[in-house]
């Protein structure tokens, strides 16, 4: 069966051989045509933009992948970067607050040393002005009950020296005070009391020696030369007896003084005595600028020296001068008050208290917010 099968194949492709060139022809024919010719064109051009358009794709792939890969390893930089960073800023931080609880505790060191410079520079202060207000008060004392001017100058130039050692600002309204009250008091006239008083001892030194009016001591006598007894020197001698007789009868006395008393030897002493203690009286009044005492005991004691002493000696004379001298002599003083030192001083002393009351307010101000 196989046989005739193929025999038929044979029979056929032999019947058909004859007709194969037309079919040729038109295959040549059909590749000729236009169409097909811009159909394979158009398919060689879709084939190769396909192939362009793959590598391309390929090149872009491998580009992106490329990309992304650097974009991984620059996204892990970054966040190694940010970690250290987040990590610096953390550091920082800490390192922020120990500068923070550093300078907490340096501005409570700055406060406390501030508030114990003003502590003792206000102490200091305090100090000064309490040595400067002794010395005010011992001026003061000095003219109010004695009349010391010099005590008193020295007084108020030892508080002035010891501000200017302090050398304060706010001390300069005190010291100006200071200053024009020690220019007033250098202006006053100051008695010589210290030379009264010497007067005084003089006379007192001279009472026991001054000669009492009633004791008339006798004349002394000249040493009687005995010339040789002539005529003429007896009757000269006898005019002479003759005449001192005449003197003893006739005797001239003021009437206008009182004849001065007869006193015992033991009044005598008393009177003396009493007259010592009216001049030391005196001088005792003179120290004490008791002026009304001290004129009533000079003129008690010039009265009993010119009633019971014998002006004609020369001792009696010159302590009745000094004693008029000293009567006439003023020992009052116009002495000023220290009524402006004292002010400017309290004012000075209210400065400091303001000023701590102030840096008392401010560490509240600053802990209140």
């Amino acid at each position: 069966m196989s046989d005739t099968q193929s025999e038929d194949h044979s029979s056929a492709g032999a019947l058909l051989v004859p007709a194969s060139p037309p079919r040729e022809r038109a295959r040549g024919a059909g590749w000729r045509h236009p169409a097909v010719i811009v159909a394979l064109i158009a398919l060689a051009l879709l084939g190769w933009q396909w192939l362009e358009t793959r590598s391309r794709l390929s090149g872009l792939y491998e580009e992106l992948a490329h990309r992304l890969a650097e974009g991984d390893s620059v996204a892990k930089e970054s966040r190694g970067i940010a970690r250290q960073s987040q990590e610096s800023v953390e550091a920082l931080h800490a390192k922020l607050g120990a500068l923070e609880s550093r300078l907490d505790q340096s501005q409570g060191q700055q406060a406390a040393l501030e508030s114990m410079y003003e502590e003792v520079t206000r102490t200091r202060d305090e100090r000064v002005l309490a040595e400067v207000d002794h010395a005010i008060n011992i001026a003061a004392q000095q003219l109010q009950l004695g009349g010391n001017v010099p005590g008193a100058l020295i007084a108020l130039q030892s508080a002035d020296a010891q501000l200017a050692r302090t050398d304060r600002p706010q001390f300069l309204p005190l010291r100006k005070a200071l200053a024009r009250d020690i220019d007033r008091l250098k202006a006053v006239a100051v008695p010589d009391l210290s030379g009264m008083a010497l007067k005084l001892e003089n006379v007192i030194s001279v009472v026991d020696a001054l000669p009492l009016a009633f004791e008339e001591k006798p004349r002394a006598a000249a040493p009687a030369t005995e010339p040789p007894a002539t005529p003429q020197a007896t009757i000269g001698g006898l005019a002479g007896d003759v005449w001192r007789e005449l003197k003893g009868l006739v005797r001239v006395a003021r009437l206008d003084r009182p004849d001065p008393a007869l006193l015992a030897p033991e009044n005598a002493f008393f009177l003396r005595e009493n007259l010592k203690l009216r001049l030391l009286n005196a001088r005792l009044a003179l120290l004490q600028r008791d002026a009304l005492t001290f004129a009533d005991d000079v003129q008690q004691a010039h009265g009993w020296i010119e009633r019971h002493f014998d002006q004609r000696a020369k001792a009696v004379q010159n302590s009745l001068a000094t004693l008029r001298q000293l009567s006439g002599s003023g020992i009052t003083l116009d002495l000023p008050a220290l009524s402006e030192t004292t002010s400017a001083l309290a004012a000075t002393r209210v400065g400091p208290e303001r000023t701590s009351e102030r840096s008392a307010i401010k560490p509240a101000t600053k802990a209140k917010p």
